[in-house]
């Protein structure tokens, strides 16, 4: 991925948010076939020395598991907000007319090994963090594993295969007018807002602040 240096965000912090609230990930493959992509929601583990990886399950009627084997290179590919910036929201523009149009974004790319786990041990506490982080978002009353009959839950998981990718090398890509002026970014950014583009507004003022 081309990343200029304005745009390459080395804050872990920022990171950490894009994997927690932008967990669907495309593994990326180099299979029998060629190059294969299977989009699925990652779980980022985090060990007591600070690294991570990224855990997930595929459908065991998903050929990925057998086309690739434990050791593999992989990519992991997560894309945050996206939108579309027009000059016209630059101040900058109305007193020179030296700006174009553009396309904002944030995105991480995840280089690694990835690991087959086909054992009910892993994909249950795939399963299990997936569940418990999700659904506590999105119910009052969260959906447990346990609100089902245990055999229905056991064979569930013998559908599945768990899969880890270690990092090897982490590319976090955050396009939010940094090669701009202050003025012109802000200005963007609150355009942008009123348009009910949240995420890149508010991703494009931490950026603006965090430079400052």
């Amino acid at each position: 991925m081309y990343v200029p240096k304005h745009f390459d965000d080395t804050r872990i912090e920022e990171l950490h948010r894009i994997l927690e609230h932008y967990p669907l990930g495309a593994l990326v493959v180099d299979g029998p076939h060629g190059l294969d992509a299977n989009h699925i929601p990652f779980e980022m583990v985090t060990a007591a020395d600070g690294t991570f990886s990224l855990h997930a399950h595929v459908a065991r009627a998903n050929p990925v598991w057998q086309e690739i084997a434990t050791g593999a290179d992989v990519l992991v590919m997560f894309r945050a907000g996206d939108a579309y910036i027009s000059p016209s929201w630059y101040p900058s523009k109305h007193e020179e007319h030296r700006q174009v149009p553009t396309w904002n974004y944030q995105v991480v790319h995840v280089h690694g090994k990835i690991t087959i786990h086909d054992d009910v041990r892993f994909v249950r506490g795939v399963v299990a963090r997936l569940t418990r982080r999700h659904e506590g978002r999105a119910n009052e009353k969260p959906w447990r594993m346990t609100d089902s009959e245990p055999a229905y839950i056991d064979d569930m998981l013998t559908r599945i295969v768990g899969i880890e990718v270690v990092p090897e090398r982490i590319v976090v890509k955050s396009k939010l007018s940094q090669n701009k002026e202050d003025r012109d970014r802000v200005n963007a950014a609150r355009e942008l807002a009123n348009r009910g583009e949240h995420a890149v507004a508010e991703a494009m003022l931490a950026a603006a602040a965090d430079k400052d």
